[in-house]
């Protein structure tokens, strides 16, 4: 009897819920997730993967909220001050504000964090907190980012359900800074487990993998793991583009 009293309750809750809610992702591994969260949730839904796309949903809706589970461009302050601007930062804020939050995690040692969801300010990763889920860090950084896209998932229905007013970030703020691709070429020493790290973390759909350039080649690494107390990789040789 409790736990229909509950669904009854949430399903109350959405009910009242604004009915216009914006998906913003520019990574193609998080749209199953809106398909899953538009079938499962009786809401308008638009999905935006540019900003032409969140413009247009802008104008052709009020949304309550605008998810950014990942997002390439700075978003307008006309937008984040009309609405509920909802974006996800996978660090314990206000630990970890800044660009490449999972390489640096664990360039640091990190094997855990915390997925964040933050309203968005003027100030990056600088926002009042909706919630925080625990997030592990092993695997390849593909496997990490479709982790976090689930447990995002997670988190816009629950947020949906409650409607959480946010609550300021408090502790020590650490920044980080984002890396740029010449950082992805493969440390000259090290560990097998840093090596290991190195490659993982930068094994994602559409990001510079770990690298090495030999003469006239580019060595690109992927896959790697440990087998028998030793550490194998897929190599992809190219050749060098030195325009």
């Amino acid at each position: 009897m409790i736990d229909f009293q509950l669904r009854m309750v949430e399903k109350i809750n959405t009910n009242n819920f604004q009915s216009n809610v914006v998906f913003a992702s520019c990574k193609p591994w998080h749209k199953p997730l809106f398909d899953s969260l538009k079938k499962k949730i009786n809401l308008n839904w638009m999905y935006a993967s540019t900003p032409n796309d969140l413009n247009g949903a802008i104008d052709t809706m009020d949304p309550k909220y605008i998810f950014f589970l990942h997002w390439n461009w700075l978003v307008p302050e006309r937008i984040w001050k009309k609405h509920e601007c909802v974006c996800f930062h996978m660090t314990d804020v206000p630990y970890g504000r800044g660009g490449s939050p999972l390489q640096n995690l664990i360039l640091a040692g990190h094997k855990e964090s915390k997925l964040t969801a933050l309203r968005m300010v003027s100030e990056m990763d600088a926002g009042p907190v909706y919630t925080k889920r625990s997030l592990r860090l092993d695997g390849t950084a593909q496997e990490i980012y479709v982790r976090a896209g689930v447990l995002s998932a997670e988190i816009i229905e629950w947020m949906i359900e409650q409607q959480p007013v946010p609550v300021e970030q408090m502790g020590e703020v650490v920044m980080f800074k984002r890396r740029k691709p010449e950082q992805s070429v493969l440390p000259e020493s090290g560990t097998l487990s840093s090596a290991y790290d190195f490659i993982r973390m930068l094994d994602a759909d559409g990001y510079p993998h770990a690298f090495l350039e030999h003469g006239d080649y580019m060595l690109n690494f992927s896959r790697a793991r440990f087998e028998n107390g030793r550490l194998v990789a897929e190599v992809e040789i190219k050749i060098r583009n030195f325009t």
